[in-house]
């Protein structure tokens, strides 16, 4: 199984990064994790809408350019579906039941996704209602991947 994440912008402080790489190297055991990395947009404090919206499409197209062909593209959105870890789990042995062993996450920048790489989602998924600073979003969703695959593949996983 290939999982790809996408994500908007980079993991600055060193504890993110070696949380990352924790799950990384956890997650090693179950899938091919590769983390692509887009530049964020720089925007000004008190940015237009129109500001924004340029922005987003622009991180968009980064995104874009970065979907590897043949894989469930996922998004996280605000909108998207909340689910429980082990319902998540049901999700991705379901799409591999249908032959798909390749999985796209995306996550977009503090302004959300462009409408076009929104579109272009299999599946939407929340983490959460509230918010959360992205690094710990990213953290937060690796985590969630991990006790997918532990839970798919027949192994506790603290509750």
């Amino acid at each position: 199984m290939q999982i790809h994440l996408i994500v908007v912008g980079k993991l600055k402080e060193k504890y993110w990064r070696e949380a990352q790489d924790e799950y990384t190297k956890r997650l090693s055991r179950f899938c091919e994790l590769k983390i692509v990395e887009v530049a964020e947009e720089r925007l000004p404090d008190n940015a237009s809408e129109s500001e924004i919206a340029t922005g987003m499409q622009k991180e968009g197209e980064r995104i874009r350019a970065a979907l590897p062909k043949q894989s469930v593209v996922i998004t996280l959105e605000i909108e998207g579906q909340m689910l429980t870890s082990p319902s998540l789990a049901e999700k991705f042995q379901a799409w591999m039941t249908t032959g798909q062993s390749g999985f796209t996450l995306v996550m977009g920048g503090s302004n959300g996704l462009s409408l076009e790489v929104s579109r272009m989602a299999e599946y939407k998924l929340s983490l959460s209602r509230m918010t959360y600073p992205h690094q710990m979003a990213r953290i937060v969703l690796l985590e969630q991947l991990y006790r997918v695959m532990k839970i798919n593949h027949g192994e506790t996983y603290h509750k």
